[in-house]
Order: C-alpha cells, then structure tokens, then sequence
C-alpha cells in the first residue's frame, strides 16, 4: 500500500511553488514547480498559474492553497505582497473554478499557518506541547500560534508596534538586507522584537523559519531572549507540505 498523498501551492510575492506531498513522511514527492509570480498579482492571473502548476503533475485530488494574506472561510482579507484586489476576493471558490474541483477539496490558508501547520505535524515531538509561535523571517514576518499543537489562525505578530515602528520593518530578513545590517546587528533587532511578543502571550517555544532559518547557526545563538528558539525543520518546504496536509484534512480558517 503506498503513502498517502496530497498537493500543495505556495504562493509568494515573488514565486509561486507547487509540488505532490508525501503525507507520511511530510516530504515533496519529485521536484517541485516554480514559476514567477505574475505582475500585477492578480487573482485571475495568480489563479491561472496555480492551474499550470497543478496540471502539470496531473494531479485531480484535493489541493491546499497558501496566500500571503488574513483567511476566513476561504476569502482573503488582507493582501501582504500580492495585488490589493485579493482583499475580499473568495480565493477558494476562485481556485476550485480554475481547477475544475468541487469547493470543498480546495483548502486556502494563511502562509505561515501552513508552515506551522507543517512543522508542528512533523517536526520534533516537543513542538506540540503548550503555547509554541513559528515566525518566518522574510520580506515581512508572518506567524502561525498554536496551543498544544492546534491552530489558532491569522494571527498577525508581524505587525507589532515595537518602539514605535511596525515589528517587521525593522526585524524583518529583509531588513537585514536592505540595511546591510551584521548578525550581530540584526539580531538585537530580533531580540528586541521577540521579547516584545514574550511579553504578550509568553511562549512555550518559538520555531524561526523563513530563508534566514538555513543560516540559524549564524543568529540563533545571539539572540537573548528567555524562551527557547529553534530553526525550522522543513525550511522553505514548509508551505507546500502545510498546505498538502490541510486539505487532506478538509481544514481551512
């Protein structure tokens, strides 16, 4: 009997990845789909490529679907890289229409959610004990809560006001990019920020991920902060894989 299987989109601001999923093992099955994602991004134009991808593998299961955006019963609420006319827009009536798929095997949720979702499922077993938050360090910082391994979605940690400026203007990878920032200088950026979220909801554990999760050996150890901090296991897979499961599951925000 083989392992149970599933498919999962990740769409970002710059690329939208697609692959099967070994639901078993929470790893891709082959080399997963890129393509640029168009510009403007539109839903129509987004939708159109989520189709190339998932044809491309010939795939007529259930799909999971991740956008950079606030979910709530498939509709996008917010927009966060992607074009502001997904604001309003039922994402998951507009995927099942472009796939041929009846609506209820097409589950669309928030990106880092789906990270999460993937890392709690199948990263280390003390993952799933008490208050655990991923963040994922990128062009902004997206975050996914959880409470003894359940989802609670759409949170927006991000966002937080922290000495004055939004969190991830200042704590965000990107960031550290712009500004040429060291490690060393970035990460009292995210030290600030994280004791800023310490001191709100007081975390069991905090899993980093995002693309600086493949260099935590360079930043993790610099952090001070009094919750333990781990790197992603899945790294950039994360958000396929968490999405492959959810719909597998028929769960969606």
């Amino acid at each position: 009997m083989g392992a149970a299987r599933g498919f999962g989109v990740d769409i970002g601001g710059s690329g939208i990845k697609g692959c099967p999923v070994d639901l078993d093992a929470g790893k891709l099955v082959g080399e997963r789909i890129r393509v640029p994602t168009p510009q403007p991004s539109t839903p129509e134009a987004v939708a159109d490529v989520v189709a190339e991808i998932v044809r491309g593998f010939d795939w007529t299961g259930p799909v999971g679907v991740t956008l950079p955006a606030v979910i709530k019963r498939g509709v996008a609420h917010s927009a966060a890289n992607i074009d502001k006319s997904w604001i309003g827009t039922d994402a998951a009536a507009l995927f099942a229409t472009r796939l041929g798929l009846p609506l209820d095997q097409v589950t669309v949720l928030n990106d880092a959610d789906a990270a999460g979702v993937a890392e709690i499922r199948y990263g280390r077993p003390d993952d799933q004990t008490g208050v655990v938050v991923l963040l994922t360090f990128g062009t902004g910082i997206g975050s996914a809560l959880f409470l003894d391994g359940r989802l609670v979605p759409n949170t927006e940690f991000g966002h937080l006001e922290i000495d004055g400026h939004d969190a991830e203007t200042r704590a965000a990878a990107s960031a550290k990019e712009d500004e040429d920032l060291s490690w060393d200088q970035w990460a009292k950026r995210v030290t600030r920020y994280i004791s800023g979220l310490e001191d709100l909801i007081w975390p069991d554990l905090v899993i980093a991920g995002g693309g600086v999760s493949k260099k935590a050996d360079k930043w993790l150890p610099l952090l001070e902060v009094r919750t333990k901090v781990v790197a992603a296991e899945l790294r950039n897979d994360a958000g396929i894989v968490g999405a492959a499961l959810a719909a597998s599951r028929g769960e969606g925000p």
